[in-house]
């Protein structure tokens, strides 16, 4: 009677365990995959790391501490404008990988559906971040990047963001080839970057075979983009429109805009049509938007540590806001094991009264 008791026990835990494939499924898939993306940037990382030294960038102790080799200079002629290089460090944390899968899913993406991502390359860890997230979902990111930085960036025009991207491609990392390039700054348009620099980005992308989008007018350079998103697209929905950083041609010119919350956000406010970016036509058209800007605002909604040294292994980041497991099929698994283990109970001492 006892071993007929040990195996009622044993069935009631299996029915368990095969209702909580059913309730807990696709967020453990979902759990699995963000590890999966951020053990994908930290391998990111590592590579761009040993490219940065090959190229004669090697890790400054003082700004870059943690050694990624991601942290540009405090000044070069592909310098934009003012940057904070405690949000520069504080991107670099790999679980920024985890959170775009599950800012994905919020949104909505599905497997083979397309990603639209406009970046400036002053946090390319979070270019390599929302990319890492896209692939590990077998999602179709559609990336445009332009090329300037602000400081402590990717400004060092030896080590600019494309040949961080080579490097992660040669890497096996990321596979993605970008749909197009701009030279950034004022408008994205290159104003304030030297003859020389504006020339260099040309030739560079040239080499590289990517087209460079030299709108001189922000309404022609945002509805550029838009054709080339949607072009690429073709018949497959866009899930999700990623800004990273604060390009004009991303974020427009109003001012307006700065109120936009950081990570998955409403639509922005309006704006006059001279000064709307890529965000607001996205927006129009009923695309989710993915906000990577204010990285402290950033790092406090979702819970990541800021400035962190060293950085936190991938997985070890409890992102807010973002349940691992949901409390009500917690409590469906924990009620129906109790249930089925007290009938199991109910019914030996049942057996056990008649037989004595």
């Amino acid at each position: 009677m006892k071993l007929i008791g040990i195996h009622g026990l044993a069935a009631a835990g299996l029915a368990v365990l095969l209702l909580s494939g059913l309730l807990l499924g696709p967020e453990t898939v979902l759990h699995r995959q963000a590890e999966d993306a951020a053990s994908r940037m930290a391998r990111g990382l590592a590579a761009i790391r040993a490219c940065a030294a090959a190229a004669g960038h090697a890790a400054d102790p003082a700004d870059d501490p943690n050694g990624t080799g991601l942290i540009g200079l405090e000044y070069s002629e592909l310098t934009t404008t003012k940057g904070d290089p405690a949000a520069k460090r504080t991107s670099a944390v790999p679980d920024f990988a985890a959170l775009f899968v599950h800012l994905y899913s919020q949104a909505g993406a599905r497997p083979g559906e397309a990603v639209a991502v406009g970046a400036s390359s002053s946090f390319p860890a979070f270019i390599l971040a929302a990319l890492s997230a896209a692939e590990t979902l077998e999602l179709r990111p559609l990336l445009i990047v332009s090329l300037a930085a602000s400081q402590w960036g990717a400004n060092n025009p030896r080590f600019t963001w494309l040949d961080m991207q080579d490097c992660l491609n040669r890497a096996g990392v990321l596979t993605i080839r970008p749909l197009a390039v701009s030279l950034g700054g004022e408008d994205d348009a290159g104003r304030g970057l030297s003859e020389s620099m504006r020339t260099f980005l040309a030739s560079e992308a040239g080499k590289r075979g990517f087209p460079l989008i030299e709108e001189t007018d922000l309404e022609r350079n945002v509805s550029r983009r838009m054709d080339l998103f949607r072009t690429s697209a073709g018949d497959t929905r866009i899930a999700a429109f990623v800004n990273i950083g604060g390009g004009a041609a991303n974020m427009g010119a109003d001012a307006g805009i700065l109120s936009l919350r950081p990570g998955l956000t409403s639509p922005p406010p309006p704006a006059e049509a001279a000064s709307r970016g890529a965000v607001h036509a996205m927006a129009d058209a009923g695309v989710p938007i993915i906000h990577i800007l204010n990285i402290r605002g950033l790092a406090e909604r979702y819970g990541f540590p800021w400035d962190p040294v060293p950085l936190p292994d991938p997985g070890t980041v409890t992102i807010r806001g973002i349940p691992v497991r949901s409390p009500f099929a917690f409590l469906v698994l924990a009620a129906a094991y109790f249930i089925l283990a007290g009938v199991i109970l109910f019914r030996m001492r049942r057996k056990i009264e008649v037989h004595s």
